[in-house]
């Protein structure tokens, strides 16, 4: 009896802390409970408002146009030699050269702006392909090229061919791989401003889409950097360039 009596404080002593901690578990999923209710909450709100919001935009395209002068000019100016004798095709080939220096150099051109290439041969008996009917062996091409920023220079030179004619040069064509052609190189110091230009533009079309949907223009939500091109304003005139920009916008939408 004694036995028992010093038992029974011991037992209810464990039965009251199994219930606190009981107690305690049960707290501390029904605390993991709620805050898991509401984050989903606050994840099923975010996802009605982008639903509600997600049309709540206009994407727009900005253009920017300009044309400019070429500012450098690549001007190939190949000639030809025909005959049998290497050596003497050699000699006549650097007096060809050499007038055509003089020439560029009298109208204006700079030494750094000419540049001559090594002569290039072709033996026409080592084609098997060459019936070589025209009776001579050695084709011999030599070409000088003006690169020069001074593009109207240039061009006057071009004009006056005629005087390389009547010292006994002919200037014969090149060929696709020998074409002139025209660059404009400053277009890094115009980027800016025709890509600020093309962000105005395509913000005044967003605007007037929001004022036709009874809406209010908000803030930019994406924006590319825009595609650039250079292109010859016509086939005629290849020396004026077409600079063009085209952004597009993407805007938010507010009642």
């Amino acid at each position: 009896m004694n036995l028992c009596h010093c038992l029974l404080p011991l037992h209810f002593k464990n039965n009251i802390n199994d219930n606190i901690m009981d107690i305690n578990s049960r707290f501390s999923q029904a605390a993991v409970l709620a805050f898991g209710i509401a984050f989903v909450g606050m994840c099923v709100k975010s996802g009605i408002d982008d639903f509600v919001n997600k049309d709540r935009n206009v994407t727009v395209k900005g253009l920017s146009e300009k044309e400019v002068e070429a500012d450098k000019v690549t001007w190939p100016i190949p000639t030809k030699e025909l005959g049998d004798d290497l050596p003497s095709l050699y000699q006549r080939i650097n007096v060809t050269t050499e007038k055509v220096k003089a020439f560029l150099k009298h109208h204006g051109l700079k030494d750094s702006e000419i540049s001559v290439n090594a002569p290039v041969v072709i033996d026409m008996n080592a084609d098997q392909y060459n019936t070589n009917l025209r009776g001579y062996r050695y084709n011999i091409t030599s070409t000088i090229t003006v690169t020069s920023h001074n593009v109207k220079l240039v061009r006057s030179i071009m004009a006056r061919q005629g005087e390389l004619l009547k010292q006994g040069v002919a200037v014969v064509d090149g060929g696709y791989d020998n074409r002139t052609t025209y660059e404009y190189v400053s277009f890094q110091k115009m980027k800016p401003e025709m890509m600020q230009e093309a962000i105005k533009n395509a913000e005044t079309t967003a605007q007037q889409f929001a004022e036709n949907s009874n809406s209010r223009l908000d803030k930019i939500m994406r924006a590319d950097q825009g595609q650039f091109s250079i292109d010859d304003r016509d086939s005629n005139t290849p020396y004026i360039k077409k600079v063009r920009v085209v952004t597009t916008v993407t805007y938010s939408l507010k009642d």
